[in-house]
């Protein structure tokens, strides 16, 4: 049971009715994790900030890529939400994250994004080396701060306890 409840649209705040309204409009549904966020609308705008930031890593990165470097940051996090969400996505591109042939690239960022999850403070210069083949400081940069963002949205999840959605529960573990 979630810790924190999720707001109910009807109690909530006109402010807090237009961004729920906003999701639903722009996605057909909100999750639980956003109408939890929602209690704290600093908060929600805060994590909202990683849609953005997918969409300048996709460009150069490619979808695929993003939801691969996602995936493993939610699996080394331990984040049962962030975690069946990203399942979801590859179940539904028919890719077996255990069996699948990643590019070199691909490679890089899961180990990047396990990397930044296990310990922040000390990832390998030979690491850095490898990234930098691939790609700039400015896009090492963005894809750091992208993992952040999911690393922030792992803890949430974690933290708060929040539910994962309906959709999502065929894909927990």
């Amino acid at each position: 049971m979630a810790y924190i409840s999720k707001v109910n649209y009807e109690d909530a705040s006109d402010e807090v009715k237009g961004l729920i309204d906003k999701q639903i409009k722009e996605h057909g549904k909100i999750t639980n994790m956003k109408l939890t966020l929602l209690h704290s609308v600093p908060a929600y705008h805060a994590l909202m900030e990683w849609f953005p930031l997918e969409e300048t890593i996709e460009a150069f990165l490619g979808e695929r890529a993003v939801n691969f470097f996602c995936y493993a940051i939610s699996e080394e996090n331990e984040c049962l939400l962030c975690s069946a969400f990203f399942r979801k996505i590859l179940k539904e591109l028919d890719i077996d994250f255990d069996t699948f042939a990643f590019t070199e690239e691909e490679n890089l960022l899961i180990q990047y994004g396990k990397a930044i999850v296990n310990d922040a403070n000390h990832i390998p210069k030979e690491l850095f080396d490898e990234l930098k083949k691939h790609w700039n400081e400015e896009q090492i940069v963005a894809i750091t701060a992208f993992a952040t963002i999911m690393i922030a949205t792992n803890i949430i999840n974690k933290s708060l306890d929040v539910e994962p959605d309906e959709e999502l529960l065929p894909y927990t573990k």
